[in-house]
Parts: structure tokens; C-alpha cells; sequence
């Protein structure tokens, strides 16, 4: 039924989602992958599940892949990246307990989409990208998008932001072979970094600053794409 209802809104605005009249249908569609695949597997938080409801999915992805949007699964943004598929956002976002004014460091900008979603929540996003298109592509259509509490930086992610910590949540979106300490020193006490760690087997870690050290729980096993940079040097 999703895919039918895409493909009629495909077949009157385009591909393109802006026009006017279509965005009760595009709302649906949101609507439906929030319930269907994002609460009905137990992410319960409803700023989370408001801010999913909100941010125009479609239009954070090539046009040719539109029409895929919404469906469970990861799509390609260029540059070999992907945007995750949306339960993934919806949990990862969950598991920050962030809330409106906190500030939040991203590690892998992509299309945009999970700043915007921090964003649509209220938070001052700071995010990094490493491959300089993308994070142009990003910049534009999220100022076009109306994201204005949302910063990109095109460098390497594995220092951080150092200037603007501490940072009450951090969420990387490409996995490490091991957490990059500069990260850690960079989350307020009782901050969370929420961050997929491993080589072929990863795993959905979180990492909470205690006043007297971190703690570090297993979520779940994921498959995302290898963080780049210093992190692949470093000891």
C-alpha cells in the first residue's frame, strides 16, 4: 500500500515532493512508517516519534530513489554512503535522551536527515562531514529546509567539536573499529554517545559520562558503513 501511494504522488508532483498538494499525502506516508516501523518495534519517545512525523524523509534522498523513501531499509546518498533506514534513525535518536536546547554533536553528516530529525527536536546540532560534497549538499538543503539550528562542518569527525563541547549527546553515523576517545572527553557528565562500533560484526553501543567514569551497554547488532579518517590510523 505505501509503495502504491508513492508511486501516485511520484506520478503528479514529479518526484520532486514540494508541491503544495501533495504534502497531506507525503504526511500520510511519514505517518505510516512512524507507526509501522518505528513504534511498533518499541521506540516510544514521542518528540522522537513527532520530529519522524515532520521532517520531509523524501526529500534528503537522490530523486531517483524517492519513491523508496520510507520503506525499511538504508538508501544510497552518493559518495558511497547511505542514509539509514528509518528505524535505525528513530532508535539511535531515542537512545540520546536529548531534549529541546540541548546541545548535540553528529560524527557523519550524509544527506542531513538525522541533524534535521535532532533538529526538528529542538536541539543546536553540530555536525561533521568528512567528504566535503556531501556535506555542501547537506548545508543547502537543510538552510532550504528551514534547519536553522543546525551547523555542518566538513573535516574529520574523529576529534570532535572541540570548541562547542561539552555536548549532552553525541551520535556517530559510520562505524569505528573502536570509540574514539576524543569523543568521550567530549560529552557533558551525563551525556550519551550512541555509536555503532566494529569492523564486519558491529554492535549498537551507548556510552554514558558518570561524574566518576563511563558506563557502556550492547544494544543491538547493526551493519553500517566504516567511519573514515584518523580513526582508521589512530592506535
Amino acid at each position: 500500500m505505501i509503495w502504491l501511494a508513492l508511486s501516485g504522488i511520484l506520478g503528479s508532483c514529479g518526484g520532486n515532493g514540494h508541491r503544495p498538494q501533495d504534502d497531506a499525502r507525503w504526511a500520510a506516508i511519514r505517518a505510516a512508517m512512524v507507526q509501522n516501523q518505528i513504534a511498533a518495534r518499541g521506540v516510544r519517545d514521542e518528540r522522537v516519534l513527532s520530529a519522524l512525523r515532520q521532517v520531509p524523509r523524501h526529500l534528503f534522498v537522490p530523486e531517483e530513489f524517492q519513491a523508496q523513501a520510507y520503506e525499511d531499509h538504508p538508501l544510497p546518498i552518493g559518495e558511497g554512503q547511505t542514509i539509514s533506514q528509518p528505524y535505525i534513525v528513530g532508535l539511535m535518536t531515542e537512545l540520546l535522551q536529548v531534549k529541546a536546547g540541548d546541545k548535540v554533536l553528529e560524527v557523519g553528516t550524509g544527506s542531513g536527515y538525522q541533524a534535521a530529525v535532532l533538529a526538528a527536536m529542538g536541539c543546536q546540532v553540530f555536525t561533521i562531514e568528512i567528504r566535503p560534497a556531501l556535506a555542501a549538499q547537506a548545508t543547502e538543503r537543510l538552510k532550504r529546509l528551514g534547519y536553522f539550528n543546525v551547523q555542518v562542518r566538513v573535516g574529520d569527525g574523529y576529534r570532535g567539536w572541540p570548541e562547542e563541547a561539552p555536548f549532552a549527546g553525541i551520535i556517530v553515523t559510520a562505524a569505528p573499529e573502536r570509540i574514539p576517545q576524543p569523543l568521550l572527553q567530549q560529552l557533558a557528565v551525563g551525556g550519551r554517545l550512541v555509536i555503532p562500533v566494529g569492523s564486519f560484526y558491529q554492535q549498537l553501543k551507548v556510552v554514558t559520562k558518570q561524574p566518576d567514569g563511563f558506563t557502556e551497554q550492547d544494544v543491538i547488532p547493526v551493519r553500517f558503513v566504516p567511519m573514515a579518517g584518523e580513526v582508521e590510523r589512530a592506535p
